[in-house]
């Protein structure tokens, strides 16, 4: 069965989606970096690679003889996001640690990735949250690796005493729950809204990709599963949606409070309704 999609680019991500739609102030993204100063509080952190598997516990690391760490395995040259809003600094060849970049957040706590392949911004550089900071590396021998035995990240962070900590533990009930959506409120996708998307999209329906809050076709492809599984979708599974995948995003939506109609044209209440779903605890 063809789809047949919506002349409206309702489900992408617009530039007014981008700037309102998460739950902190992202700034203005250009290739993925945001420019535009913001300011980071506590809350506003989120796991950036929890669609790839752990490699290395901070056991793991505090058994090596490292001051801790957490590891995750992916392929060299993978998009690393920032976990939070913060300015860069850039550390070339940094021991064992290889490229590090490091991300000094406002209230004095840092994010630190090491083994990088590249760096993506310059020293004192501006970052929003799920801005790329670099690319990832650890292949045995290459520039910048370090002592890495293997392609992957280390991401720890510091607290304002200067003492190593567990980014799981700092975000909270050792998962790195996601912030909540405005989109609830004021009806505009964004961000924040496509993160918690796609985290429940890899709980329930099989997505493996970041969650970095930019829709593609991996993403859309899952929610096509998703309501195909659930929603009484029909359509083909092509990462293309259209009015009939939206249709059943607002038999979704209507489950949570939505009462318009059911046509495929995605505006404010139908997003209401489907990030009142998305705000739920289950997604963090």
């Amino acid at each position: 069965m063809c789809e047949h999609h919506s002349p409206e680019p309702t489900s992408r991500l617009s530039r007014r989606g981008l700037l309102r739609g998460g739950a902190v102030t992202l700034g203005l993204a250009v290739g993925g970096n945001v420019l535009m100063p913001g300011k980071a509080f506590a809350a506003d952190y989120y796991h950036p690679f929890s669609g790839y598997p752990l490699t290395g516990t901070w056991q793991d690391h505090l058994d090596a003889g490292s001051l801790g760490g957490l590891d995750y395995g992916m392929s060299v040259g993978t998009p690393l996001r920032a976990a939070g809003a913060g300015t860069i600094t850039n550390i070339p060849y940094n021991g064992t640690g290889g490229h590090t970049v490091t991300i000094s957040h406002s209230n004095g706590y840092r994010t630190q990735y090491m083994h990088l392949s590249s760096f993506s911004l310059s020293n004192g550089a501006w970052i929003g949250m799920g801005g790329v900071v670099g690319l990832s590396g650890g292949q045995p021998g290459a520039p910048g690796s370090g002592s890495s035995t293997g392609p992957h990240v280390h991401w720890h962070m510091i607290n304002p005493s200067g003492v190593r900590i567990n980014p799981l533990d700092y975000l909270g009930g050792g998962g790195g729950g996601l912030p909540k959506t405005t989109t609830e409120e004021d009806g505009v996708p964004g961000p924040v809204m496509w993160m918690r998307t796609q985290n429940w999209l890899r709980i329930e329906s099989g997505y493996t990709g970041p969650i970095d809050g930019v829709p593609g076709v991996n993403t859309y492809a899952a929610l096509q599963r998703n309501m195909r599984d659930h929603w009484g979708y029909t359509g083909p599974i092509d990462g293309v949606p259209g009015t009939y995948t939206w249709m059943a995003v607002q038999r979704l939506a209507a489950a949570w409070g939505y009462t318009g109609p059911v046509d495929g044209v995605m505006g404010p209440n139908s997003w209401r309704g489907f990030a009142r779903f998305i705000n739920q605890d289950s997604w963090d």
